[in-house]
């Protein structure tokens, strides 16, 4: 992050290297400009969330030679999470405050800038672009409304919701919905017609339901939502207390979204349920919580799931979109997903089944001594990969900086 003032410098790199290849291709119908550009129209890089570009033109030999080619100053201070789209040529990013703008990506020109009045107050990882033939649209959340803009001038689509937005806090069935605390702080994906989200939910009581909804990108109505605390007769009900539907909240994705169009599926990592350190009043593994769902995306009916923690009472959630990838077995290719853990844990799914590649081992753990704290017994964790983070603390690994900092 950058803080002081925010500057968009260092994707400049990348467009120097792709128009220095591009002048050295020869001449052909192929070897236009346009048709060395790679688009990267989807935050994470694409739908599967793998953050590939195949662009060659940045490499071991050639790095040494990147210099600034423009820099683009927000005018705001405070520091930038936000990952930029590029398509068509356009780079489309959000400011500190969650401006969102629009520059030349060859030139680093400001193309539009976009204001809602509302100034950003919570992290804002990216945008989402969607098109219909000559209808271009980038989908945006500034704290609690999506927005829908013209990705050609900047300006609110008016046919979408109320006046170009939708308010995040309506339709999760708690009243009154202006009282309810929902930011989208990473950006929805777009399947089709259809924009579907998530959002940042408080950690604590009170809590609206982290419900995965999808969108029409084109009127702003509610197409299906997902409840992540499930309803009376829905799958996972008996896994928290009575009606806790209507009380508890979280168990939502505020880490964004992975999806396989070719099938349709669209993979959603959860957070944990509020409060997330102390679950006396949600007694259960609390399914959908701290879980990665796989839901048919046009109608968002769950396919299959994976708990990664019952009944969380460390705020162990899964912190990040999984990378859909195949990998082979036996000599034949498997389409896979792998969803990584604050606890420095990989998991890997058959993606279209749930079936997970490496065996799970299931755990016994101690009861809590918390007052009224059930904690679950068993928790399971896969035998392989190997964890990519420590997982033991022993008195050998602790500092020798000073005796009194050792001990």
């Amino acid at each position: 992050m950058l803080s002081i003032r925010a500057r968009l410098l260092v994707l400049a790199l990348l467009v120097i290297a792709t128009e220095s290849a591009s002048s050295q291709t020869p001449a052909g119908p192929k070897s236009t400009l346009a048709s060395q550009l790679q688009d990267w129209p989807v935050y994470g890089g694409g739908p599967e969330n793998n953050h590939y570009s195949s662009l060659t033109q940045i490499n071991r030999d050639t790095i040494k030679q990147l210099g600034i080619a423009w820099t683009y100053d927000t005018g705001e201070e405070g520091g930038l999470q936000t990952s930029p789209l590029v398509v068509g040529g356009a780079l489309y990013g959000l400011t500190p405050t969650q401006k969102v703008f629009a520059l030349d990506a060859s030139t680093g020109k400001q193309l539009w800038k976009f204001d809602s009045g509302i100034i950003g107050t919570q992290p804002n990882r990216g945008l989402a672009y969607w098109t219909g033939g000559k209808d271009k649209r980038i989908l945006v959340g500034q704290m609690n409304f999506l927005y829908a803009l013209d990705a050609t001038t900047g300006k609110p689509i008016l046919g979408f919701g109320n006046q170009g937005r939708i308010d995040l806090r309506e339709n999760l069935g708690r009243e009154p919905a202006t009282s309810q605390s929902i930011y989208l702080t990473s950006p929805g994906i777009v399947y089709k017609d259809l924009i579907i989200v998530g959002g940042r939910n408080p950690e604590t009581l009170p809590a609206p339901p982290g419900d995965v909804r999808a969108f029409d990108v084109r009127t702003g109505k509610l197409r299906w939502s997902f409840h992540t605390i499930p309803h009376p007769s829905e799958f996972g009900y008996n896994t928290w207390p009575p009606d806790a539907w209507k009380t508890s909240g979280a168990a939502n994705n505020w880490a964004g979204m992975s999806l396989d169009p070719r099938r349709g599926v669209v993979y959603v990592p959860t957070g944990s349920a509020a409060f997330d350190f102390y679950g006396e009043d949600r007694i259960g593994d609390n399914l959908f919580a701290n879980c990665l769902i796989a839901l048919n995306a046009d109608t968002g009916e769950r396919i299959w799931h994976f708990q990664g923690v019952h009944h969380d009472i460390w705020d162990r959630d899964f912190p990040a979109p999984p990378a859909l990838l195949t990998l082979k077995r036996d000599g034949k290719d498997i389409d896979a997903i792998a969803q990584t853990s604050k606890q420095g844990f990989v998991y890997l799914f058959d993606r279209v089944t749930g079936k997970p590649l490496f065996p799970l081992e299931t755990r016994k753990y101690p009861a809590s001594t918390v007052p009224g704290e059930v904690a679950s017994a068993e928790q399971s964790l896969p035998a392989r990969p190997a964890p990519f983070a420590r997982q033991l603390l022993t008195e050998d690994l602790l500092t020798n900086r000073t005796p009194e900092a050792h001990h």
